[in-house]
């Protein structure tokens, strides 16, 4: 009888706007497909992620749709191997032996798409990272 290795699970939390971890969460599963499992979450409910947000991921063929937020909880924390907090503060609950990551990002110098590209491309480029790190340990 053969035993199943479980994948990772990396958790993306930006509470206070579900668009940064939403865009993580959709880079990390597109890219890295099945080999590892990937959540968002916030406190903003899915339906207020910014039009924007999704625009600029259709620009490089991502669809969002599938990546919906969830609301932050204790045991989506406890769940999860790595745990991406993005401008969370003191508000994302922290455990002893957990794996944390803290990606600050500029906020946008402004409003819609050309606001977003920035962060997008941002996120990208740590996400290509994460892969690696996440898949050897």
């Amino acid at each position: 009888m053969s035993t199943l290795t479980p994948r990772p699970s990396v958790l993306f939390v930006c509470v206070h706007n579900a668009g940064r971890s939403q865009m993580a969460a959709a880079f990390l599963t597109h890219l890295a497909g099945e080999r590892i499992e990937v959540r968002s979450a916030g406190s903003a409910p899915a339906e207020q992620v910014n039009p924007a947000v999704v625009e600029a991921m259709a620009e490089v063929g991502i669809d969002i749709a599938a990546q919906t937020p969830k609301l932050l909880t204790v045991e989506a924390v406890q769940a999860s191997d790595v745990v991406i907090t993005m401008g969370c503060g003191d508000a994302c609950p922290v455990f002893p032996g957990k794996s944390y990551l803290d990606w600050q990002l500029d906020d946008p110098a402004g409003q819609g798409i050309e606001a977003v590209r920035p962060i997008r491309d941002a996120i990208e480029e740590r996400v290509h990272g994460l892969i690696s790190a996440v898949l050897s340990a």
